[in-house]
Protein backbone atom coordinates (compact mmCIF):
# COMPACT_ATOMS: atom_id res chain seq x y z
CA UNK A 1 0.00 0.00 0.00
CA UNK A 2 0.95 3.42 -0.84
CA UNK A 3 1.99 5.66 1.75
CA UNK A 4 1.36 9.41 1.86
CA UNK A 5 3.14 12.37 3.85
CA UNK A 6 1.31 15.43 4.86
CA UNK A 7 2.49 18.61 6.24
CA UNK A 8 -0.16 20.59 7.86
CA UNK A 9 -0.79 23.91 9.08
CA UNK A 10 -3.77 25.90 9.75
CA UNK A 11 -4.80 28.34 12.75
CA UNK A 12 -4.98 26.24 15.51
CA UNK A 13 -8.88 25.26 16.95
CA UNK A 14 -10.76 22.49 17.93
CA UNK A 15 -11.44 19.89 15.49
CA UNK A 16 -8.60 19.98 12.96
CA UNK A 17 -7.15 16.84 13.70
CA UNK A 18 -11.16 15.31 13.67
CA UNK A 19 -11.40 17.17 10.10
CA UNK A 20 -8.12 15.36 8.29
CA UNK A 21 -9.06 12.06 9.78
CA UNK A 22 -12.52 12.21 7.95
CA UNK A 23 -10.90 12.77 4.56
CA UNK A 24 -8.20 10.08 5.16
CA UNK A 25 -10.65 7.16 6.26
CA UNK A 26 -13.17 8.15 3.81
CA UNK A 27 -10.67 7.39 1.05
CA UNK A 28 -9.69 4.21 2.92
CA UNK A 29 -6.35 5.61 4.17
CA UNK A 30 -4.83 4.41 7.44
CA UNK A 31 -3.18 6.98 10.00
CA UNK A 32 0.04 5.21 10.56
CA UNK A 33 2.26 7.89 12.12
CA UNK A 34 2.26 11.64 13.44
CA UNK A 35 3.85 14.45 14.98
CA UNK A 36 1.15 17.62 15.36
CA UNK A 37 1.29 20.37 17.73
CA UNK A 38 0.31 24.15 18.38
CA UNK A 39 3.15 26.16 17.75
CA UNK A 40 3.11 30.24 18.00
CA UNK A 41 -0.98 29.93 17.42
CA UNK A 42 -0.94 27.53 14.44
CA UNK A 43 -1.39 23.62 14.12
CA UNK A 44 1.04 22.43 12.50
CA UNK A 45 2.46 18.77 11.59
CA UNK A 46 3.16 15.61 9.62
CA UNK A 47 1.26 12.79 9.36
CA UNK A 48 2.03 9.54 7.52
CA UNK A 49 -1.12 7.96 5.69
CA UNK A 50 -1.27 4.30 4.03
CA UNK A 51 -4.03 4.58 1.32
CA UNK A 52 -4.97 2.10 -1.42
CA UNK A 53 -3.16 2.61 -4.89
CA UNK A 54 -6.28 3.29 -6.23
CA UNK A 55 -7.23 6.00 -4.10
CA UNK A 56 -4.03 8.10 -4.13
CA UNK A 57 -5.23 10.95 -6.22
CA UNK A 58 -9.22 10.85 -4.94
CA UNK A 59 -7.43 11.32 -1.45
CA UNK A 60 -5.00 13.91 -2.75
CA UNK A 61 -8.00 15.84 -4.05
CA UNK A 62 -10.16 15.48 -1.11
CA UNK A 63 -7.67 17.15 1.15
CA UNK A 64 -8.13 20.33 -1.29
CA UNK A 65 -11.76 20.40 0.54
CA UNK A 66 -9.84 21.38 4.29
CA UNK A 67 -8.80 24.58 2.21
CA UNK A 68 -9.53 27.37 4.73
CA UNK A 69 -9.31 25.13 7.71
CA UNK A 70 -6.17 23.71 7.20
CA UNK A 71 -3.62 23.50 4.17
CA UNK A 72 -2.37 20.01 3.48
CA UNK A 73 0.45 19.23 1.15
CA UNK A 74 0.58 15.49 0.26
CA UNK A 75 4.14 14.04 -0.47
CA UNK A 76 4.96 10.37 -1.69
CA UNK A 77 6.43 8.19 1.08
CA UNK A 78 9.61 6.53 0.00
CA UNK A 79 9.44 2.57 -0.93
CA UNK A 80 10.50 1.01 2.26
CA UNK A 81 10.80 4.38 4.36
CA UNK A 82 10.42 2.90 7.80
CA UNK A 83 12.06 -0.26 7.94
CA UNK A 84 15.36 0.40 9.36
CA UNK A 85 18.37 -1.88 8.14
CA UNK A 86 19.09 -4.49 10.52
CA UNK A 87 22.48 -3.03 12.58
CA UNK A 88 22.50 -5.32 15.42
CA UNK A 89 25.66 -2.68 16.99
CA UNK A 90 23.73 0.39 16.22
CA UNK A 91 22.16 2.57 19.58
CA UNK A 92 20.06 5.30 19.95
CA UNK A 93 21.20 8.15 21.62
CA UNK A 94 19.48 10.96 23.74
CA UNK A 95 20.89 14.51 23.61
CA UNK A 96 19.36 17.00 25.93
CA UNK A 97 20.24 20.19 26.06
CA UNK A 98 19.60 23.38 28.55
CA UNK A 99 20.59 27.23 28.76
CA UNK A 100 20.47 30.66 28.16
CA UNK A 101 18.36 31.23 24.85
CA UNK A 102 20.53 32.15 21.83
CA UNK A 103 20.26 32.03 18.35
CA UNK A 104 21.97 29.59 16.74
CA UNK A 105 22.22 26.61 19.25
CA UNK A 106 19.94 23.97 16.73
CA UNK A 107 22.57 24.82 14.07
CA UNK A 108 25.28 24.01 16.54
CA UNK A 109 23.93 20.93 17.71
CA UNK A 110 23.13 19.66 14.46
CA UNK A 111 26.35 20.74 13.00
CA UNK A 112 28.14 18.67 15.60
CA UNK A 113 25.77 15.39 14.53
CA UNK A 114 26.44 16.12 10.99
CA UNK A 115 30.21 16.01 11.02
CA UNK A 116 29.48 12.69 12.68
CA UNK A 117 27.44 11.75 9.70
CA UNK A 118 24.14 11.01 12.01
CA UNK A 119 20.71 11.81 11.33
CA UNK A 120 18.25 12.88 13.57
CA UNK A 121 15.56 10.69 14.68
CA UNK A 122 12.92 12.62 16.51
CA UNK A 123 14.08 16.40 17.87
CA UNK A 124 11.67 18.86 20.22
CA UNK A 125 12.52 22.08 21.16
CA UNK A 126 11.27 24.70 23.23
CA UNK A 127 11.66 28.17 24.99
CA UNK A 128 10.28 28.75 28.17
CA UNK A 129 10.74 31.82 30.97
CA UNK A 130 13.49 31.37 33.44
CA UNK A 131 12.36 31.16 36.80
CA UNK A 132 14.77 33.32 38.71
CA UNK A 133 16.93 34.59 36.51
CA UNK A 134 14.84 36.39 34.11
CA UNK A 135 15.20 35.74 30.13
CA UNK A 136 14.36 32.87 28.35
CA UNK A 137 15.94 29.12 28.89
CA UNK A 138 16.08 27.31 25.63
CA UNK A 139 15.60 23.32 25.74
CA UNK A 140 16.13 20.62 23.13
CA UNK A 141 15.22 16.65 23.59
CA UNK A 142 17.33 14.67 20.63
CA UNK A 143 17.20 11.04 18.98
CA UNK A 144 19.83 10.33 17.26
CA UNK A 145 20.88 6.85 15.79
CA UNK A 146 24.39 5.88 15.61
CA UNK A 147 25.37 2.93 13.72
CA UNK A 148 27.52 0.18 14.75
CA UNK A 149 31.21 0.95 15.03
CA UNK A 150 30.78 4.71 15.33
CA UNK A 151 33.02 6.38 17.69
CA UNK A 152 30.63 7.53 20.61
CA UNK A 153 33.29 8.98 22.78
CA UNK A 154 34.64 11.43 20.02
CA UNK A 155 30.82 12.44 19.61
CA UNK A 156 30.34 12.88 23.57
CA UNK A 157 33.51 14.95 23.71
CA UNK A 158 32.61 17.01 20.74
CA UNK A 159 29.27 18.30 22.36
CA UNK A 160 31.17 18.70 26.13
CA UNK A 161 33.21 21.19 24.37
CA UNK A 162 30.19 22.64 22.60
CA UNK A 163 28.29 22.87 25.59
CA UNK A 164 31.60 24.92 27.41
CA UNK A 165 31.66 27.22 24.36
CA UNK A 166 27.48 27.46 24.60
CA UNK A 167 27.32 27.78 28.22
CA UNK A 168 24.61 25.17 27.80
CA UNK A 169 24.39 22.15 29.65
CA UNK A 170 24.30 19.07 27.34
CA UNK A 171 23.44 15.41 28.65
CA UNK A 172 24.24 12.32 26.41
CA UNK A 173 22.44 8.77 27.37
Amino acid sequence: MPRLVFTVIGDDRAGLVSALADVVTAHDGNWEDSQLAELAGKFAGIVVVGVPAERVDELTAALRGLDGLLEVTAHPGAEGAGVVADDADAQRLTIDLLGNDSPGIVREVSSVLSRRELSIETMTTETREAPMAGGLLFEAHVVVRVPGGSDTAALRADLERLATELLVDIAVA
